[in-house]
């Protein structure tokens, strides 16, 4: 056994980080840090994956019977699949170990989700995972998300990998993040990276909520937490098809009605195949097909995106999206944007409203000087959208009350409420 090995194996070596290191930093050390010890193994080796209700039962009985914190993570197929539904979920729990299950094979977790509904969840970056983790019957009652706690610390890294490396002084192999994880059978490879990547969770939990605790952030935290916990699931975007990349480009309603036609054909296809919409057709075809308003099927095949690996069939498929559009009546033809929601961009407000621009302007000022002071991201201290929204309709008047019921209206936390009030009363006020 190696040394690494021998530290992956060894329980206290691990909490107490490489080389006796303490488990957080608040500071960057005045010596060079010891190069990260590499995380090779999971510490029991790697769990066979679950992909029958029989194990599934196994599993449930042992997650149940454990003790503590439950360490989850999903991996999704972005960029290979329809969808964001999770191919493989992993957890972690003292008492229970590591378990690997298969969504496929396993489709629903809700039994799972139950037995540990009471315990913590700890999640790495949890809005990515928890809609994905909720389709398969897994809900939490509370998390611990350690890359908003990371953030809230004031970390400049947060990803998992940076955060273990830094936090516990150990190095996660990160290189197959992005693969297909809907391939059947997963590589070992895969399953080793997967189990790893909540090995450590628990572990970066308790340093991160001691280092928050120790700058007095632990309750900014623990609200942060809950809200993410609760908050209802998103609702369905509205006109999708408006976010297609290039989309700036395409300025006339009848070709907005080719990507319209375009993207609705695409999503289509691409759910019924489950594959990604990209590899069915490509954003920057859709928006050259808008732009040209091709008349047949040979000059759409001439442009860009629609080149000779398409076949004929395909081609005809992209032409009837677009005579569709070509063949819509003006009062059919899609407006020019969705209706505003909120302020408008704030590179108009100098010219709609000056006051609310100066509003803006000593607002944002003030946020970011406390941000800074606080050592987190302004994002995170109050989110920009809600600084714009009070700032363009400002109560009236301006008093601490009044700011305060603005911002819960807008969604902010308490300890947010609680520290941005007094900046924003003065901003209103001065200007």
């Amino acid at each position: 056994m190696t040394d690494a090995q021998e530290t992956a194996a060894d329980p206290e070596l691990r909490t107490t980080g490489a080389r006796g290191r303490e488990p957080w930093v608040s500071q960057p050390p005045a010596d060079p840090a010891p190069e990260p010890v590499p995380l090779l193994e999971p510490r029991e080796g790697i769990p066979p994956v679950v992909a029958t209700e029989e194990a599934l039962a196994e599993v449930v009985a042992a997650f149940e019977a454990g003790r503590g914190p439950v360490a989850l993570d999903a991996e999704r197929a972005s960029g290979y699949r329809y969808g964001q539904r999770a191919y493989l979920v992993q957890l972690r729990r003292e008492g229970a170990g590591t378990a690997l299950i298969d969504p496929v094979g396993c489709p629903d977790l809700t039994d799972l989700g139950k037995a540990i509904g009471d315990a913590e969840w700890i999640l790495h970056a949890a809005t990515q995972d928890l809609p994905c983790l909720r389709e398969i019957g897994m809900r939490p009652s509370r998390l611990f998300d350690t890359e908003l706690a990371g953030r809230l610390a004031g970390y400049p890294r947060v990803g998992l990998g940076a955060m273990v490396e830094t936090v516990l002084g150990y190095a996660l192999e990160k290189g197959h993040s992005a693969v297909d994880w809907s391939t059947r059978p997963l590589p070992e490879p895969w399953l080793r990276y997967a189990a790893l990547d909540v090995e450590l969770l628990v572990d970066l939990r308790d340093a991160l909520e001691e280092e928050l605790d120790r700058q007095g952030k632990l309750d900014w935290a623990l609200q942060e937490f809950h809200a993410i916990a609760t908050a209802p699931p998103a609702p369905p975007r509205k006109d999708p098809w408006r976010r297609t990349s290039g989309m700036h480009k395409v300025r006339r309603r009848r070709q907005m009605a080719v990507v319209r036609e375009l993207w609705t054909t695409r999503d289509l296809l691409a759910q019924r195949r489950d594959v990604s919409p990209g590899k069915v057709l490509g954003d920057a075809a859709i928006v050259e097909a808008a732009l040209a308003l091709p008349a047949n099927v040979q000059a759409l095949g001439a442009l860009p995106g629609f080149g000779h690996r398409t076949g004929r069939k395909q081609l005809e498929t992209w032409q009837a999206a677009v005579d569709r559009a070509r063949a819509l009546s003006e009062r059919e033809l899609p407006g020019p944007g969705q209706s505003v929601q909120g302020p408008p961009p704030p590179r108009s407000w100098a010219d709609k409203d000056p006051q609310a621009a100066a509003r803006l302007s000593a607002a944002r000022a003030a946020v970011t000087a406390l941000a800074d002071e606080l050592h987190l991201p302004q994002e995170n201290l109050i989110t920009p959208d809600t600084v714009r929204r009070v700032c363009w309709e400002p109560p009236e008047p301006a008093a601490p009350d009044a700011v305060e019921d603005a911002l819960r209206a807008h969604g902010a936390r308490p300890w947010q409420v609680a520290l941005v009030t007094p900046l924003l009363v003065q901003a209103l006020r001065a200007a």
